[in-house]
């Protein structure tokens, strides 16, 4: 285990995505609870990530110098390097000269840079430096404007990097993580998904007992490895509740159905398009929408787990990207999802089981094939517990989802029909917005839709698809022509960050 210590930063995640790509387990830990987390779990190496304070104003990120005295090898980057030095006796000061983006970086022999060429690009984003090292230090890089980019204390195992190296615009970046965790922490590299479905059944079953279990099933990627995992580990003990919210693609309901009705599992579909239609009449505002349907949810199955019998235990496909953004913990809130921040707080069930909650998308497809799921389930396009219920803006209502179901198709049919590559997620989204247009001489007011196609490996950071215009212009030009009330259509071009995947 390696604690990754969140001071805020935006890479800090991407840390964690980076120490697990190399087969080595972490867990992200706000650095309230750093020396407590510490302390409790005896991990074998800490990374202090970045942040956007100064360490020498009053009511920066701090953290208890203690942690620095336990013995355990540690890794600061930007801020963390920045921290460290300022807690330890060395001297940190605002940069006249600030470097951001890429920067030729000059390294001295240390084994944190075995491998590592003497002159290599790094990624910097910072406006102050170590200006004095704190005692036992030494200096071991430098570039042109930051004449200590890099120290360390040998002794006492502690080492630091003003750059990001968790970034792929790090040359050598991954390699010196890689040398942090196996040369200097000697972390075993035996985080697997094989490793982890072992220990996730084992624990399903230790918790579960003889109770029966209710799986909130949307045939998503998610919850469908979810059905695998806990059907191999409580059989007949698991019904899967497939709720048909109204909210799905076009044909999807009838898609999901057809995947999981010869599985052996216990398998119901329930269609409740009029109850969360109902729920969602008036609503507009987003985090209202995703809190009404993610109560509704819970209302569906509670009524379903009644009519099976007892059932103790709900289960969920919530991964840890979903907790992140819904601000469990110390995190901020970026938007509730559904099945985290929008649970109402009485929920009629013993506990929930979601055996994702620590693992990324990627991560996730893996598990799911290694349990056997079929290749069509794992590799499905993501699709948000609430549906397209965030993909309207605005009130939601069945004309408007009729309009973007059959719009959506289309973008999703010629993406797949043109072989776009690099598409990881990609939907339409129906705007509030009208916009006059022309149609066949006659004056239109109709919706503006936005199309959006995104490359991301863990869905916390994403990069917009350069789509070939000709596919773009055939998109238009069909669904202009098969839909109605869609005047004028606009590409998203926006990364996240700033932006989230979804609109909503």
């Amino acid at each position: 285990m390696i604690l990754v210590v969140d001071f805020g930063g935006q890479y800090n995640q991407l840390i964690a995505r980076r120490v697990r790509d190399l087969n080595v387990y972490c867990e992200v830990v706000p650095y309230t609870k750093a020396l407590e987390k510490v302390k409790e779990k005896s991990p074998e190496g800490i990374i202090f990530t970045g942040g956007p304070n100064s360490v020498y104003i009053e009511d920066a990120p701090k953290i208890e110098k203690e942690i620095f005295e336990l013995g355990v090898p540690i890794l600061g980057l930007c801020y963390g390097m920045q921290i460290m030095a300022h807690l330890l006796g060395g001297e940190v000061k605002d940069s006249s000269q600030r470097e951001f983006g890429k920067t030729e970086f000059r390294t001295e022999e240390n084994e944190i840079f075995s491998g590592v060429p003497q002159n290599s690009t790094v990624w910097m984003s910072h406006v102050d430096k170590v200006v004095k090292l704190p005692e036992g230090f030494e200096n071991i890089g430098h570039t042109s404007n930051t004449e200590i980019a890099a120290m360390v204390n040998g002794d006492k195992k502690l080492y630091a990097l003003q750059f990001h190296p968790e970034v792929n615009h790090s040359e050598y970046g991954l390699k010196m993580i890689e040398n942090f965790l196996v040369n200097i922490c000697n972390a075993k590299r035996d985080w697997t998904m094989a490793n982890y479905a072992k220990v996730a059944i084992d624990e399903t079953r230790k918790t579960v007992g003889d109770k029966k279990v209710l799986l909130a099933l949307s045939g998503g990627v998610d919850s469908s490895v979810v059905a695998a995992l806990l059907s191999k580990a409580l059989g007949d003990q698991l019904t899967c509740i497939f709720v048909d919210h109204g909210l799905m693609r076009k044909n999807e309901g009838d898609e999901v159905e057809e995947a999981f009705k010869d599985s052996g599992m216990n398998f119901i579909r329930v269609n409740a398009k009029d109850r969360f239609l109902s729920k969602l009449k008036g609503v507009t505002d987003p985090e209202k929408k995703r809190k009404a349907i993610g109560e509704e949810f819970i209302r569906v199955f509670e009524d379903e787990a009644k009519k099976i019998g007892k059932v103790d235990f709900l289960a969920q496909g919530t991964i840890y990207p979903d907790i992140i953004e819904s601000g469990v913990g110390d995190a901020a809130v970026i938007k509730s999802h559904h099945n985290v921040g929008g649970l109402p707080d009485v929920v009629d069930f013993k506990g929930l089981i979601e055996p994702l909650r620590l693992l990324f998308k990627d991560e996730v497809r893996k598990l799911g094939k290694e349990l056997g799921l079929a290749e069509v389930l794992v590799n499905r396009q993501p699709f948000p517990g609430p549906g397209l219920g965030i993909r309207v803006m605005g009130e939601v209502t069945e004309d408007k989802l009729e309009i973007l179901r059959d719009a959506d198709f289309i973008f999703r049919e010629e993406l797949e029909k043109n072989k776009v590559e690099n598409l990881s997620q990609y939907f339409a989204v129906l705007t509030e917005n009208r916009t006059v247009g022309v149609m066949g001489d006659f004056r239109t007011y109709d919706y503006t839709l936005a199309l959006r196609a995104v490359h991301t490996t863990d869905f916390m950071t994403a990069d917009w698809v350069r789509i070939p215009y000709e596919v773009l212009d055939k998109v238009s030009v069909r669904i202009i022509n098969e839909v109605d009330h869609i005047n004028r259509i606009v590409y998203d071009v926006t990364s996240k960050p700033p932006a989230t995947i979804e609109w909503e």
